[in-house]
């Protein structure tokens, strides 16, 4: 058994710059369970992390789901290899760890429960019987880590092929393709991976016939243009009716995690608009703000409006082509191209600012890339002025049509029940009558400075109430942009905070030890100090979070991407059995997902 008593860790730790001593809920895991079997590490993510024994991982999840006020969101699961961790003298001697992240929405809190492991016995009790979305999440554990889950309904490859040897995020699995011996596909291996893609129901827990009924199987993509993407979902069909289906994901898997560990701080930032590709800089937000964190740096109060102000257009943006390609998804094709007119505008917009469009990698560890052009607040006001007669267009010509609303109204219902089991976010949450925006609920880069309001559902979501308030959300967002416009305040656009501004070249030229500094920095990049930071945002799709673990380095130790549509994904089956085949349809146009997001 890992020992997890650790004298500058325990529960009764005299370090008074913890404040989790004082939290009911770690006070009632100690009380219950006992000092021996659990402790707590002090890190900078904002929530308290307790390291308890895998014997007591079911009843501790247990404890947390029927306490008053509960956590009843499974947020996020993963691992993580601490084989060649170097600054580990306050955490126990593990060689790998299994990370449960909670919410709870009535407190508005979050708890994480680490399990430590032995390299010669990597196995854990299956959470899915009390959370099923642990389902998905554990497979990818075992994917990347090799990681056993006892008694899961169907622990397989989720991420890599079938075929795939080893379990890329262990520590001695190389990251660069240059590391490995050249590729080759001849005849024989080409046959050997075709016949491993071959359909076979009962792999996928379907059983070819039924009471003398016998199924038909349909496999919606990977190319097919409704399923948003390299997509592939294994339809078992008796006529038009869906009996059960199976989503595949990894088509579009790129390793963004892996790659975490070979960049440096700096040189990562161009992967983050790229994880889920329509959001841009909104999905910089939160690993900016994680390693801001962990360097203990401060931006100016320009900088966190320049950041709000990009991250809303691109929420815009990204809104725009949903909504356009929903109607399109219900029959309606005109939409789609009114959208892209619109958001031409925008990305006019983003390009006079950053010299890019889709993928700007423009915000920076302490502040931007650069100072608003002259001519920005011009373009802003043009917009804002376009936008609203637009979205009246939307409306009136194709979402009040009655065809689109008997198509999408009472269409893949579920509600807050079924939202928190599967750890469903942003949209698809809040119209089951669930008020979790982050930017009000966690307010980050001074979202608490602006008057807005949140788009709330009457307590199902269907497909239509899902698209209708992402028209509601675009609103809102026309809101916060106005109000960026009309008060940016003066000021530096980024820290002076030596981790993220090099010294200044008059400097440079003048001084050697400042030379030093700053070709260690532009070369290498910053170092960052060893700890564990976390940062969640209201992305486009939903809730996107990063994990990250510092071990000094100029290099995160291991970086975890939590993305909204993975979950979503894994919703699926249980919103659409029953369904017909042009409901699954409408529903998958209703989630509003990229495969760049769910695969990573």
């Amino acid at each position: 058994m890992v020992n997890l008593i650790n004298k500058k860790n325990s529960f009764t730790s005299k370090n008074k710059s913890c404040d989790y001593e004082k939290d009911l809920v770690v006070q009632s895991l100690f009380d219950v369970f006992g000092k021996e079997l659990c402790m707590y590490q002090i890190t900078l993510t904002g929530f308290p992390i307790i390291w308890i024994d895998k014997k007591i991982l079911i009843d501790v999840g247990r404890f947390l789901y029927d306490m008053c006020e509960p956590y009843t969101m499974l947020y996020d699961l993963h691992g993580v290899d601490e084989r060649l961790r170097l600054h580990r003298d306050k955490l126990p001697h593990v060689d790998f760890s299994v990370f449960y992240h909670l919410i709870s929405i009535e407190r508005n809190s979050d708890i994480m429960i680490k399990v430590p492991l032995l390299e010669d016995n990597l196995i854990l009790p299956t959470f899915t019987n009390l959370f099923p979305n642990a389902n998905w999440y554990e497979r990818e554990v075992w994917d990347m880590f090799g990681i056993v889950f006892d008694q899961h309904p169907n622990l397989t490859r989720i991420i890599m092929p079938n075929t795939w040897e080893g379990h890329p995020l262990r520590k001695n699995y190389s990251a660069r393709a240059t590391e490995y011996e050249p590729f080759f596909l001849n005849q024989t291996k080409e046959d050997f991976e075709m016949e491993n893609l071959r359909f076979k129901p009962e792999l996928w827990g379907m059983q070819p016939k039924h009471d003398n009924v016998e199924f038909m199987f349909l496999n919606l993509g990977p190319n097919h243009p409704s399923a948003h993407g390299a997509f592939r979902i294994v339809l078992q069909l008796d006529g038009e009716k869906i009996i059960d289906c199976v989503p595949d994901i990894g088509y579009h898997h790129r390793g963004a995690e892996k790659m975490g560990e070979r960049q440096s701080w700096h040189s990562y930032i161009p992967y983050t608009d790229r994880i889920e590709y329509l959001g841009g800089c909104v999905n910089e937000m939160p690993y900016i703000l994680a390693v801001e964190k962990l360097a203990n740096i401060s931006v100016p109060e320009r900088v966190e409006v320049i950041r709000v102000m990009m991250s809303e257009l691109f929420r815009i943006n990204s809104h725009l082509l949903y909504i356009s390609t929903f109607i399109q998804d219900v029959g309606c094709m005109t939409p789609v191209f009114f959208a892209f007119t619109d958001r031409q505008k925008i990305y006019d917009l983003i390009e006079a600012i950053t010299g890019a469009r889709m993928h700007p990698a423009w915000f920076r560890i302490g502040g931007v890339a650069n100072d608003l052009p002259k001519g920005w607040n011009v373009l802003l006001k043009d917009f804002l002025d376009w936008m609203p007669k637009r979205l009246k267009y939307y409306i009136n010509s194709a979402l009040k049509n009655s065809i689109l609303i008997n198509r999408s109204k009472n269409i893949a219902k579920y509600d807050k029940k079924s939202a928190l089991a599967w750890g469903v976010t942003g949209a698809g949450l809040r119209a089951t009558g669930v008020n979790f925006d982050i930017r009000k609920m966690r307010p980050y880069s001074g979202y608490q400075n602006y008057d807005f309001e949140i788009p709330v559902g009457s307590g199902i979501s269907d497909a239509y109430s899902r698209v209708m308030l992402k028209v509601e959300e675009i609103y809102q967002s026309l809101i916060i942009l106005k109000q960026c416009l009309n008060n940016m305040p003066e000021g530096p656009f980024k820290s002076s905070n030596p981790l993220t501004t090099p010294p200044s070249k008059e400097s440079v030229l003048q001084n050697i030890e400042t030379m030093i500094t700053h070709f260690l920095q532009v070369s290498w990049g910053p170092v960052i100090p060893d700890n564990e930071s976390f940062q969640m945002i209201e992305a486009t799709k939903g809730i996107n979070s990063y994990y990250l673990i510092s071990d000094g380095g100029t290099m995160s130790y291991r970086t975890r991407i939590r993305t909204p549509s993975f979950p979503h994904l894994q919703q699926i089956p249980s919103v659409i059995r029953g369904s017909l085949i042009s409901d699954l349809i409408v529903y998958l146009g209703s989630i509003d997902f990229v495969m760049s997001d769910v695969d990573r």
